[in-house]
């Protein structure tokens, strides 16, 4: 009986191990990979010194960042206009492309001094591949072919090489405020104010008063 457990030890103790040498099969080729993450945001400078249409038009829809690259989002925002309204560049810069892409005009702009370029659709351009602009230039007429918004709009992105970033992180603090423009008092300059009534009258109560003039002939 001792024999016999003996032999079964042996015997377990050469299963476990054949079963350490024995490798793990590799992950099955069908089974898919995970997504990549969105890179990181680098921060945008605030260069802009325009809108690309109108004045402050109406921002149809927001920039919705992906949570992964090829994840659902909307890489850009939607600036509303009426067709045919002119598309300007936001910043200075070199025109990098302008011709149609899938059935759309699209214009993009190599902002100068930095790494990002600005794309506005759909666009009927006017301007060159190899085009300088500056800032406020015209770039194109927006043309009335828009099937992701409700009404004509203007599609307008930021790129940092194939990183799409928020384009509305370009606009200065003057340029998001929503309410009216007002003028602000020039500094280190005195301010001329008109005199009140009552300063007036005891400004001439206070005067002296004039010579009298001498009555009757004068003295031989």
């Amino acid at each position: 009986m001792r024999r016999v457990m003996r032999h079964s030890g042996v015997w377990a103790g050469l299963a476990l191990g054949l079963a350490a040498l024995v490798p793990t099969p590799p992950a099955s080729a069908d089974s898919p990979a995970p997504a990549p993450s969105a890179p990181p945001r680098a921060p945008v400078p605030a260069i802009a010194r325009a809108w690309p249409v109108g004045v402050r038009p109406v921002v149809v829809r927001g920039w919705e960042p992906p949570a992964t690259v090829y994840g659902p989002g909307h890489r850009g925002v939607d600036l509303g206009a009426p067709a045919g309204a002119p598309v300007r560049a936001v910043a200075a810069g070199r025109v990098s492309f302008a011709g149609r892409v899938a059935g759309r005009g699209v214009v993009s702009v190599e902002l100068a001094g930095t790494a990002l370029r600005t794309t506005y659709e759909p666009v009927t351009p006017s301007v060159e591949k190899g085009d300088e602009v500056g800032a406020g230039d015209v770039v194109g007429a927006l043309e009335a072919a828009a099937p992701h918004c409700p009404a004509t709009c203007l599609h307008w992105g930021l790129l940092a090489g194939e990183t799409y970033l928020n384009p509305l992180a370009l606009l200065p603090p003057w340029l998001l405020r929503t309410g009216p423009s007002r003028l602000l008092p020039v500094l280190d300059l005195p301010v001329q104010r008109p005199a009140r009534r009552a300063d007036r009258v005891l400004g001439s109560a206070l005067s002296p008063a004039p010579p009298a003039a001498p009555s009757g002939r004068p003295r031989p």
